[in-house]
């Protein structure tokens, strides 16, 4: 009996520690929140809100598809070559004889096909994992290579600048006064966290994850969870893709995307999914990201230069994938 207070005590204590792990993103963005209103000169404004919403929108919607696919203990290294591939396809399109001519055909297509495109390599990834059983660091290193390759021969390696502002609203406009990049970016996340939590794909790629072989024998279709699922991180990269050049007011496929599969990884693990598959947050992803940006935004704002927001970045990484190891170990 004598025991008793002592157990009471040890689980009301690992009950707090396992509390602080699961919300570890969440609590130190809202410590730094409260950090730069108190100290960040202008912090509080509109400006300033704008800056990191906008900053951070893309690696987000890269993010999703990212997110998804390490939840079936995957990785996808193209999704910076597929934004180049997107961003260089748009301006050829509505540049183009046909997209000069028919002005709102030419646009639309700018907007469709080469989202779709991206998709259609995503595709390409996931059934060349799934058919030749290759690890997915490997079998998406190749449209890491080649896609950044494509995207350069389809422009000859120039730079495209181009002034369309009903295809730059994707980058530029402005709905009620929220940035469209910002209201696609929380549509995305709306929609995968809805999907992982309601949808019988969302379970299935959960299973996939968690137990692969389990799940081939209850009926799942592995191989086609996978392919789909790197066909939605292919069209979220082509999405990506669009934003960036439509802000940039060019397309250089030399630049577009560059280190966004870096970006994009950092804020899943940050956010909380965890790389061996089987479980993902895709709002953690969010949180992992804004988080991401801010203490970046932050040191810079208090003149700590850029070279030490890496480093800081690389310890936030760290500390993420170690507070996930002790979560295992508890």
């Amino acid at each position: 009996m004598a025991d008793a207070p002592t157990i009471g005590r040890k689980g009301a204590s690992f009950d707090v520690a396992a509390f602080f792990r699961r919300y570890a993103a969440l609590t130190a963005l809202i410590v730094l929140l409260a950090f730069n209103f108190a100290v960040t000169p202008n912090f509080a404004s509109w400006q300033t809100l704008n800056v990191n919403l906008t900053q951070v929108a893309t690696i987000v919607i890269v993010s999703v598809g990212m997110t998804l696919v390490i939840a079936t203990g995957g990785i996808d290294l193209s999704v910076g070559s597929l934004m180049a591939i997107s961003g260089a396809l748009a301006p050829m399109i509505f540049l183009s004889s046909f997209g000069l001519s028919y002005p709102a055909l030419g646009n639309a297509l700018a907007f469709v096909a080469p989202v779709a495109i991206a998709g259609v390599f995503g595709l390409f990834n996931g059934w060349f994992i799934t058919r030749f059983r290759v690890q997915p660091i490997v079998g998406t290193l190749v449209m890491f290579i080649a896609g950044r390759g494509i995207g350069q021969v389809l422009t000859n390696g120039n730079l495209q600048a181009f002034k369309n502002p009903t295809f730059q609203f994707v980058g530029l406009g402005r709905v009620f006064g929220v940035p469209c990049q910002v209201i696609i970016m929380l549509a995305l996340v709306a929609a995968a966290a809805w999907t992982l939590r309601s949808t019988l794909f969302g379970r299935q790629i959960l299973s996939v994850g968690g137990n692969e072989r389990a799940a081939r024998l209850s009926g799942v279709p592995v191989a086609s969870v996978k392919r789909w699922v790197y066909a939605i991180s292919g069209l979220c990269a082509g999405i990506a893709g669009l934003v960036v050049v439509s802000i940039n007011s060019s397309s250089d496929a030399n630049l577009v995307g560059l280190g966004m599969e870096l970006d994009a990884i950092a804020a899943v693990a940050v956010g909380g999914t965890p790389f061996t598959g089987g479980q993902a947050t895709v709002v953690g992803t969010l949180i992992g990201a804004l988080l991401i940006q801010l203490v970046r935004y932050t040191l810079l704002a208090n003149g700590v230069p850029d070279a030490a927001a890496l480093v800081v970045k690389g310890a936030i990484i760290a500390g993420a994938v170690w507070s996930q190891q002790r979560g295992k170990s508890t």
